[in-house]
This record gives structure tokens, sequence and C-alpha cells, in this order.
């Protein structure tokens, strides 16, 4: 046997499993969701953090945790790509896209939280080892420490261009939205720089929880508590703090209030208090689903003694439309029904609301998804359907009474284009004739509505989502 010293040999390194984080594993989990389904983060986040409550591992900062990296990642994603696609060698399509979750969720760690670099780093890490591998693991390590080299405002610096070269991408790429819809919202808002920036920026925000007390069901006064303010225009609107759980109300629970976005109270409202000559007793929700306007209006015509038919296309959505109206103490009728081929006589109705469907665009803050869900082409795929519904709305009600044309949505080609088209036709066998109301003095108190008739509202201006409305009344 030899007497030569063996080499030193260092001993194997032991593999060490990975930790698993509840709260990072559930935000993937709902960020794949989102990609993989096309589903939206309001409806898959509360069954996700309701069942680790159950499991027990979760407490309140740590739902509050997970909602923060779940819809902060999604604000800034346009942003948060343009980072990594500067920190890797390849096309950021060719990112496998389970991978480009895991590296969204750690620059919005890095670059939009207080947590510190390290943590944020080793824990996004180790939620890469968890849910891709130790292989990707690797990748993801070292593209966020080239991330991790430089602040979020150093990063627009190199990933945006200058402001004077490119206006509408500069923007995108500062405030996270696609160029189109830059384009677009600048185009409706009008004015300079200014405007759009505050605008953007208030679709980054989180949004208030806003409750509407249901008139003759319930009250401001009731909903009022160390966690609740006022709303700023609507009478019966109450603005939940925080943190606040609107189902720890009782008149919540027992749907004699709900949630609400007050721009939608303000729509509703508007519609009431507008001008009628001749009876007052029949109201229509054309577009009725899921049923917080019609819920408001069922209330309101119950005040006056008038009766509200809510009608919606689609049959889940109907039954939402009854749930919400169930207990209201005036007659109202729900019915499943495409409001452009109306089951109903024409010039049936005094009042008739028609919230169409859109591109969604005015609610961004509530599920800023749809911002890169959302193509330039689905406009064309509205146009004809806001028309009609708009039309036969015209049709529905009698000569003298008017018509609510709503939408969640500022483009133009939404909004003015779709009421100033039917307008046109109006007389002729494709519409009824009919007259624009001025609706601004139907939102008593609620400033900068624009020049009239119809109005505009804005997050940045208004603390709402962009909710437009145009009020006609029909004529002849």
């Amino acid at each position: 046997m030899s007497d030569r010293p063996r080499a030193n040999r260092s001993p194997a390194k032991q593999y060490r499993r990975p930790k698993k984080d509840p709260v990072r594993i559930l935000a993937f989990d709902a960020l794949r969701a989102v990609d993989e389904r096309d589903a939206y983060a309001n409806l898959v986040l509360p069954p996700l953090l309701a069942k680790a409550r159950e499991r027990g591992d979760f407490d309140g900062r740590d739902a509050a945790l997970a909602t923060e990296l779940v819809y902060g990642t999604l604000r800034h994603q346009g942003t948060y790509d343009r980072i990594v696609a500067a920190c890797i060698d390849r096309p950021l399509r060719e990112v496998d896209p389970p991978v480009l979750d895991v590296l969204s969720l750690g620059a919005h760690q890095l670059l939009g939280t207080r947590i510190p670099t390290h943590a944020a780093v080793s824990a996004t890490v180790e939620l890469a080892r968890v849910v891709l591998g130790d292989g990707r693991a690797k990748f993801v390590n070292a593209v966020l420490r080239r991330i991790a080299a430089k602040d979020l405002e150093t990063w627009l610096e190199d990933v945006a261009p200058p402001y004077d070269e490119d206006p509408e991408d500069h923007l995108a790429a500062v405030h996270s939205h696609p160029r189109w819809i830059v384009s677009a919202l600048w185009d409706a808002l009008g004015g300079g720089r200014a405007g759009i920036e505050k605008l953007l920026a208030a679709d980054n925000e989180r949004p208030e929880v806003t409750l509407v007390a249901r008139p003759g069901r319930s009250t401001v006064e009731e909903l009022t508590t160390e966690e609740t303010e006022p709303g700023r225009w609507s009478p019966y609107a109450v603005r939940l703090a925080e943190g606040g759980e609107p189902g720890a109300l009782d008149a919540v629970r027992d749907g004699r209030a709900g949630v609400q976005d007050e721009g939608s109270q303000l729509v509703a409202l508007a519609l009431a208090n507008a001008p009628l000559d001749g009876p007052d007793e029949r109201w229509l929700d054309g577009c009725a689903g899921p049923g917080g306007k019609a819920a408001l209006l069922a209330a309101l015509a119950a005040q006056r003694g008038a009766a509200l038919l809510a009608a919606e296309k689609q049959p889940h959505r109907a039954r939402l439309v009854a749930r919400a109206l169930a207990g209201n103490p005036g007659p109202y009728e729900v019915i499943t029904a495409d409001g452009t081929r109306p089951a109903w006589q024409p010039g049936s109705f005094d009042r008739v609301l028609v919230d169409v469907p859109c591109t969604g665009l005015g609610a961004l803050r509530r599920r800023p998804e749809a911002r890169w869900r959302r193509r330039p082409e689905d406009l064309d795929g509205f146009a004809s359907l806001q028309r009609a519904l708009l039309t036969e709305a015209l049709r529905s009600v009698r000569p003298g009474g008017v018509v609510g044309y709503a939408t969640c949505s500022p483009h133009l080609a939404e909004t003015r284009a779709v009421v100033d088209d039917v307008l046109k036709a109006g007389g002729s066998k494709a519409a009824p004739p009919a007259e624009l109301i001025d609706a601004r003095p139907l939102m008593p108190g609620v400033p900068e509505l624009g020049d009239g008739p119809d109005v505009q509202l804005w997050p940045h201006l208004h603390g709402t989502d962009a909710m437009y409305l145009a009020v006609l009344r029909r004529v002849g």
C-alpha cells in the first residue's frame, strides 16, 4: 500500500430542500391562473386567500402582502417586462411564461416594494426552486441580481425612450400601459402631459372600496363605522378604509348595501334625476348584469312607486342580478333577454339605462390585467353591439322618455362616436329621433365634468372608474 498521502477532498455538499413560502406560492398561482386561463385576479385571489386562511397558512398581514404582490406585478407588468428583457440574452417571448411570472414577482419586490434586496432575491429564488426546479432557479437568480443592481428610476432611464423623442412610448414604459391605450386615453382626455401622467399614475394605484347604501333598505349612517368615511359625490356612498372587509357589515351581508364604485352610483342617479314630462312608472335596465346599477335603480324606482325591469342576456349574470335585487321593497322583475332583440313592446318605458359591454379601459385600476389582454381590434367587436343596444334603448322608451348610455371606457370609439352615430341615424328606419340632455346638472357637486352635454368621469379627477354617460331624450 502506498505511503503517499491522499489528496484532500471536500465533502459532498448536502442537498437542501427549498423553503416553501405560502405567500409567494399563492401569488405565483394567482398569476398563472390569470395567464393560463384568462382569469381575473379579483375573481381568482379571494378563494385562494380563503383556502390559505382555512389551512392556517395566512394571517391578515400575509394576505395583504400576497394581494400587493399579485396586483402590483400585474399593474407594472409592462415596465418589468422591459427591464427583464434588458437583463437576458434572448427575446422575452422565448422565456417560458412560468419563469417570466417568477421574474416579474421578483422584479416587483425589488423595484416596487420596501422588501430588502437580499430578502427579495432569496425569497424569489426559493420560490423558483419550488415551482420551477433548481436548474431554472439559477437562471432566475442571475437575472434578479442584474435587476437589483439599479433602482427603478435608473432602470426607467435605460428602458424608456426620452419623452421628447417618443412621448407615447415613454409614458407606456414609465406608467406600464400598452402604447395604444396611452394614445387612446390621451385623445379622450385632451390637454398636455400633466393630465395624462396623472391619469396613468391613478390607473396604477389601488382603488378604494366604496359601498352603496341602497335607498329604503339601508342608510349611510348604518354603514358608518370607525373604518368608513362618506363618499365624495354620491349621497348613498361610503368609502371603506384600506384593509376593511365589506362582508363584516350586516347590511352588506344582507344585500341591503353593496360594493359599488361611486362612478357607477352617479350614472344610476343621473338617469333617475333626468327631467321627465309625463308618467314615470316603468324603468328598464337593458344590460343589467351583474346587478349593481339595477339594485340602486330598483330602490330609487320603488321610492317613486315605479317598477324596474332588469334584463340581462347571459343566464348566469341574470342570476347575479336577481340576487342583487332580492328583498327590494318595490316591484321589479329580472328576465334573461337580449337588449338588441327586446322581449318588450316599443315605447314601453319612461327611463332606460344601457350600460353597454366595452373594453373596460375605464376600470384598469380594478382589473390591471385587462390592459395586457385587450387589443385595438377589440373595439371593432364591440362597435356594432354598442350601437344596436343604444338604438333599441331609444325604441324601448316612449317619446319624451330618457335613455342613459353608459360605458366603463373613456375610449372615444366607445363613447361619443357611438352616440353621434345613433343621433345622426335618428328619424330614419335605423333609429328613432333623439336629442342630448346636458348630463352635468344631473351630477350635482361633481367638478370638472367638461364641456358637456355628455359626462366623462376620471380616476385622477374624481376618484372613480372612468365612467362615461350620455343622456338622450326621445323626441317625436
